[in-house]
C-alpha cells in the first residue's frame, strides 16, 4: 500500500460516534490535500473568478470523496443567516452522531468561504478581513455571525492568483492590526491577537495553511470562533483577469 493511499484510508474511514473535532479535522485535512489536485487538474479550465473557481472545488471534492471520504458531501452556496450564503460546506452523507447530537445530511457541520488573493478591483483590496459597512468581508462575516453563526470552527479558502502566501500572510496582519489600533474604521471590534498564527508552507504543492480565533462582535454574543486557513497558489502562468 503506497502512502497516498494509507493517507486516504486513514482520513476516510467511516466511525460511528464521532467526535466534532475528530470530523472537522479529517475534512479540513481531506480538502487541504486536494486542493493542489484540483488545481493542477488537467481536465480543469482555467478560471479566475470565485464565481468559477467555488463550483469547480465543490465538484472536484465530491468527486473525490466518493471513494476517498465517502462520509461527508460537499455542497456549493449554502444558505446562511438572512439571505447570506457561504461559497461551500461539508455536510454528513448520511445522518451521523457526533458529540451525542445526530446530524442530518441537511445540517453543515463545516462552512468555507473563499477569497481570491488578490481581490478583483481596488476599492475589496481588503475583502479577505472585511469590506466595511457593506459587511462582504470574509472574516468580518464570521464575526458578525452571517457565516457559521452556529459554529466554533470554520474555514476560508484563499485563490493566491499573484504574489506569494507569505506576502498575504504579512499583508492581512498588517490590515487586521489597523483595525485593531482603530487606523480603518470597520462595524467589527478587532483585536491584535485576530492576527494569523504563523503560516505553514508546502512549497512542493504549493499550499500554505495558518489558523486564527476571531471574537464575535456586533450582535452576535457567544464564544469565538476559530477559523482555518487553506491557500492554494494557483498556477504562475495564470493571468488574473
Amino acid at each position: 500500500m503506497t502512502g497516498h493511499d494509507s493517507q486516504h484510508q486513514r482520513v476516510g474511514r467511516i466511525t460511528v460516534g464521532l467526535k466534532q473535532d475528530a470530523l472537522v479535522d479529517k475534512t479540513l485535512a481531506f480538502v487541504r490535500e486536494r486542493l493542489p489536485e484540483w488545481r493542477d487538474d488537467p481536465d480543469r479550465p482555467q478560471e479566475h473568478s470565485e464565481k468559477k473557481l467555488n463550483p469547480q472545488l465543490c465538484k472536484f471534492l465530491n468527486t473525490r470523496a466518493r471513494s476517498d471520504f465517502p462520509m461527508v458531501c460537499f455542497n456549493c452556496e449554502e444558505p446562511q443567516t438572512g439571505r447570506r450564503q457561504v461559497d461551500l460546506s461539508a455536510t454528513p452523507a448520511k445522518a451521523t452522531t457526533i458529540d451525542a447530537q445526530e446530524y442530518a445530511i441537511y445540517e453543515p457541520f463545516l462552512v468555507f468561504e473563499c477569497k481570491r488573493l488578490p481581490a478583483p478591483s481596488a476599492d475589496r483590496r481588503m475583502e479577505y478581513v472585511t469590506s466595511g459597512e457593506s459587511k462582504k468581508g470574509g472574516i468580518q462575516r464570521f464575526k458578525l455571525g452571517l457565516h457559521g453563526a452556529d459554529l466554533s470552527v470554520a474555514a476560508m479558502i484563499g485563490y493566491v492568483q499573484r504574489q506569494s502566501s507569505s506576502h498575504w500572510h504579512q499583508l492581512i496582519n498588517e490590515w487586521i492590526s489597523d483595525l485593531a489600533a482603530n487606523r480603518v474604521s470597520d462595524v467589527c471590534v478587532w483585536k491584535t491577537a485576530e492576527t494569523l498564527s504563523c503560516l505553514e508552507e508546502d512549497a512542493g504543492k504549493g499550499i500554505a495553511v495558518c489558523e486564527s480565533l476571531h471574537d464575535r462582535s456586533g450582535d452576535v454574543r457567544g464564544s469565538p470562533i476559530q477559523l482555518h486557513h487553506l491557500w492554494v497558489e494557483m498556477a504562475a502562468s495564470e493571468s488574473v483577469n
